[in-house]
């Protein structure tokens, strides 16, 4: 028996340029894009890794840099007194905790209710 012999598929420069820029796009989908060309996946996968070694990321013609204003951060507002009311009969008692205390103010619920 001979073995099969099968001459191996040359691809143009033009070809890979193309299949790599379509790759570099945002959510491209390698499969789907080596497909489309009739080509084998993993063969995209390894133009990929050797065109990392040879020169820069492929960048699109219309990438440029854009400068955005961001608003100042908002002033966060400020934290509002804790209001207890108790009543008992006639009787209101309204109690007005600071919020930055708030862990004294449980201690002290906790020993009212005891």
């Amino acid at each position: 028996m001979e073995p099969k012999t099968h001459a191996r598929r040359r691809h143009s420069p033009e070809l890979k340029a193309q299949v790599l820029l379509q790759c570099a796009q945002p959510g491209a989908s390698i499969a789907a894009i080596a497909q489309a060309h009739s080509l084998n996946a993993n063969l995209v996968h390894k133009w990929r890794r050797h065109a990392k070694h040879i020169a820069p990321p492929i960048a699109s013609a219309c990438a440029e840099f854009v400068a955005l204003s961001i608003p100042p951060a908002p002033m966060p507002a400020p934290i509002a007194d804790i209001r207890i009311e108790l009543r008992r009969g006639a009787t209101t008692m309204t109690i007005n905790w600071p919020a930055a205390v708030a862990g004294d103010c449980a201690a002290w619920v906790r020993e009212l209710l005891r």
